[in-house]
């Protein structure tokens, strides 16, 4: 029987999910549309997840990450609970031991990792503005009337990138449109976007940052080969890019909880058999609850996650007097 570890990435755009052996090699492998339910979509890969594993694989451990984690990771009954820079940088450094720098764009955020003797040192997070993001070149992409995935293709054909501001999403759009009606080549256009998205990247989330080779890519955007030619171009380096790259955060947090061991003692939850129980997540209805603390002038709002009718976590209360008593 093969020993697995599960992690999970849940984000704004997208949720990914690995299954891991004891190896730490990815047996299995999910990437799918959070379509603003985190719970659904969790699910949605946790169902994917399995139907790629036989049943002489054991999942004894779990892990999660991302905007959604303590949500999913309740519903998993996970043993770890990472922020993202802790969970990428964990997954890079295994894979590649080298790595000085790491480039990270997703649907709606992207960040920077500075990496040091397998170290993250320092990083930087672009959470306030969605210009140059995944979600930003899936809007001009449809704009354009051609697939996102097509994009990186037809921008290497270009002989003349258009120059399209993009440090703001309204002036891109808006810059966009102008090249589009007096004319410029739809490749020109495509070409320009790319190289926007990396000189609006390097000069707000890279800012201030010592850009140190080898420098890996990772996120949805650099499957785009596109903006990968353009870091290239504007850095003066070569810029990796991994096949599993977007599953950099699911993979790093697995690894941490194969580092953490398999779970034992579980009183409740996919793990109470001692074993991940996959219908045991998959059956079950999840719920969040916001509630205001009354108890202090804090007034905390506690947000309350429910298996059924069970509260099986809480989080957001700044004293002990906001803590909510778990019912399973």
């Amino acid at each position: 029987m093969t020993k697995a570890y599960l992690g999970i990435d849940i984000g704004s755009i997208s949720t990914k999910g690995v299954i891991i052996d004891e190896n730490r090699d990815i047996i299995a492998r999910s990437y799918l549309w959070t379509e603003g339910d985190p719970s659904q979509a969790s699910k949605n890969v946790v169902r994917e997840l399995e139907s790629q594993v036989g049943d002489d694989v054991e999942i004894v451990g779990a892990g999660t990450t991302g905007s959604a984690r303590r949500l999913v990771g309740a519903m998993l009954g996970a043993s770890v609970i990472k922020n993202e820079i802790t969970a990428h940088a964990v997954g890079t450094t295994h894979l590649h031991p080298d790595v000085r720098t790491i480039l990270e764009i997703g649907g709606q955020d992207s960040k920077i990792i500075c990496v040091s003797d397998g170290i993250a040192v320092d990083y930087a997070m672009n959470t306030l503005c969605a210009a140059g993001t995944g979600s930003f070149l899936s809007s001009q992409a449809h704009r354009l009337g051609v697939e996102v995935e097509e994009f990186g293709d037809i921008a290497l054909t270009s002989k003349k990138p258009a120059n399209i501001a993009a440090r703001c999403t309204v002036f891109a759009e808006s810059d966009l449109v102008h090249k589009i009606q007096v004319g410029y080549a739809r490749e020109d256009i495509i070409a320009g976007l790319c190289n926007a998205v990396a000189s609006n990247y390097l000069n707000n989330v890279g800012k201030g940052k010592k850009i140190a080779a080898p420098v890996v890519f990772q996120g949805g955007v650099s499957k785009n080969v596109g903006v990968v030619h353009a870091f290239e171009e504007q850095l003066g380096m070569d810029v990796a890019v991994d096949p599993d790259g977007h599953l950099m955060g699911a993979y790093g947090v697995a690894l941490l909880a194969a580092d953490a061991g398999p779970i034992v003692g579980a009183e409740s939850g996919p793990f109470a058999s001692g074993k991940f129980d996959f219908e045991a997540m998959l059956d079950f209805d999840f719920k969040t609850r916001e509630i205001e603390c009354q108890k202090c002038a804090n007034h905390c709002e506690v947000i309350c996650v429910y298996r059924d009718k069970d509260i099986i976590d809480s989080w957001g209360n700044r004293c002990e007097r906001g803590a909510v008593k778990t019912t399973a």
